[in-house]
């Protein structure tokens, strides 16, 4: 066992025994895991921030439902329950406007998918196969256009987005004003949401 999985472990124990400062400590540890697949969805007409709850709302699921000892550690358990409360999220409003999925895209790295663990039916965060290959199928097709469609700035700025810059690091990185940096985002989600429409009436 790893030296931070056995920290993490321990932190857990500490956690279901109500020490308040562990939980604190775990919730901290893991919020920039949250915050990385928050930014790597758009919801049509939701923010970021409402993203970020909904995956804390994970975490501390995944605290509360971890099991240790287990071959799975808490750094892919709770991968799987940030990824599936925001999932439900965006579905759930996707249904709101009687277009299931039609807001939601995932712009973050699917290779990091641990298939054999994200099927297992011993994890109660896990998504199904089908919905599995059929979002990644989607999202290949979406990264694809949504490239091709991106100005060099626009790809710069969502690059560094995803990567977790804030408006006045990205503007000092690329030499631009705050407000290019808004502008850009903006753009990039409005050719996002064309794309998704496109593809809905496809």
């Amino acid at each position: 066992m790893s030296d931070d999985r056995e920290k993490d472990e321990i932190l857990i124990c500490r956690c279901r025994r109500g020490d308040r400062a562990a939980l604190e400590h775990i919730m901290e540890k893991y919020k920039p895991l949250v915050i990385k697949k928050a930014r790597s969805m758009f919801l049509i007409g939701g923010e970021t921030e409402d993203l970020i709850q909904e995956g804390m709302i994970g975490l501390f699921k995944a605290v509360q439902d971890f099991e240790p000892g287990r071959e799975t550690s808490f750094y892919r358990f709770s991968k799987l329950c940030i990824d599936r409360q925001i999932y439900s999220a965006v579905t759930s409003a996707g249904r709101k406007k009687h277009s299931p999925l039609n807001g939601y895209v995932s712009l973050s790295d699917s290779g990091e998918t641990d298939w054999e663990e994200q099927w297992s039916p011993s994890s109660a965060c896990a998504v199904s196969p089908e919905e599995t290959l059929i979002n990644r199928e989607r999202m290949e097709i979406i990264r694809e256009k949504l490239g091709a469609s991106l100005s060099p700035l626009e790809l710069s700025v969502l690059k560094l987005f995803l990567e977790g810059y804030s408006y006045a690091q990205m503007a000092e990185r690329l030499k631009k004003k705050e407000k290019s940096i808004d502008n850009a985002l903006r753009r990039i989600k409005g050719k996002l949401q064309e794309i998704l429409e496109g593809m809905n009436q496809a």
